[in-house]
């Protein structure tokens, strides 16, 4: 009996050991199939992610939206006659600035000299310098650019050295934004009263300079008349830009909008210009209005 238990017992023990070897060498054949899944599931996501980066290499360039304006009107024809009259009297055909490229910058000056013998003189000088930006991808759309160029220009012109008493007033009904500065400069031949008036249009600023004097001992001129007709000419000059690119002077006029634009009309050139791109960087025009502080000496 006991030996009947032990060879019971023997063989039990071997059917265990038996079992065992079967799972173990089992264990090896699970394992070497889930690899082989997991390489099959690990191709899978390397060719989504391939394609994923293939699609996004083909992904749209950036655009801006397109300037509003693609051109500027002939400098000394942006004023009118009867206005040149009033406030360049004795002035002979206006003097049109140089340009490399007329669509972007434009200036013309006029000058007028009453002489009124042993009583003296009155002198007036009149500038229009216009400058147009095309929009750029890496810059910005066009009517931005001219917003900051116009902040510019009225800072310029608040900062003229030596001037006295200067004066910073919005205009209404001249563009989609308008300021004027105006102060008085003293110099050697007389007190000369100027007038600055900086407007904007849609994606071009106009600049617009007007002072005067009395030499020789002629009485010097009302600022507040000479700011009126500088205002009125600056009005003028908004809408002959707005009337050269079809718009018409309406717009540019007494329905002016008093917030800049933000949504500038898609009826320009589609494509940027190397000229405008580096217009903001320009100081100020070559070509354009002369520092006050200067040139009414240099005509007198």
């Amino acid at each position: 009996m006991q030996r009947r238990a032990q060879r019971v017992e023997r063989d039990q023990r071997a059917k265990r050991r038996g079992r065992a070897l079967v799972c173990a060498a089992a264990v090896p054949v699970m394992l070497v199939a889930a690899g082989c899944s997991s390489d099959s599931g690990s191709g899978d996501s390397t060719d989504k992610a391939a394609k994923a980066a293939a699609s996004a290499s083909v992904s749209p360039s950036p655009t801006v939206q397109a300037a509003a304006y693609g051109k500027l009107p002939e400098p000394c024809k942006v004023v009118s006659k009867k206005t040149l009259e009033d406030l360049v009297p004795k002035g002979k055909s206006g003097k049109e600035g140089k340009s490399d490229d007329i669509s972007t910058r434009g200036s013309c000056s006029w000058n007028s000299l009453d002489n009124n013998g042993v009583k003296g003189s009155q002198f007036r000088w009149l500038n229009v310098s216009m400058l147009r930006f095309e929009s750029d991808v890496t810059r910005g759309p066009a009517d931005k650019l001219a917003r900051e160029y116009f902040e510019k220009q009225v800072q310029e012109a608040q900062a003229v050295e030596g001037a006295k008493g200067v004066k910073t007033d919005p205009v209404a009904g001249t563009g989609d934004q308008a300021t004027a500065v105006h102060y008085d400069l003293k110099k050697k031949e007389g007190t000369f009263k100027q007038q600055t008036v900086v407007a904007r249009v849609e994606n071009v600023v106009v600049t617009l300079d007007y002072n005067g004097a009395g030499l020789a001992g002629d009485k010097t001129p009302s600022g507040s008349d000479m700011l009126k007709d500088a205002k009125k000419a600056a009005k003028e000059a908004v809408d002959a830009v707005s009337e050269a690119n079809g718009k018409g002077g309406g717009k540019a006029g007494g329905s002016a909008s008093k917030a800049p634009s933000k949504s500038p009309s898609k009826s320009s050139s589609k494509s940027p210009s190397k000229s405008a791109s580096k217009e903001a960087s320009d100081e100020s025009s070559k070509d354009a209005s002369a520092s006050p502080s200067k040139k009414p000496a240099s005509k007198s």
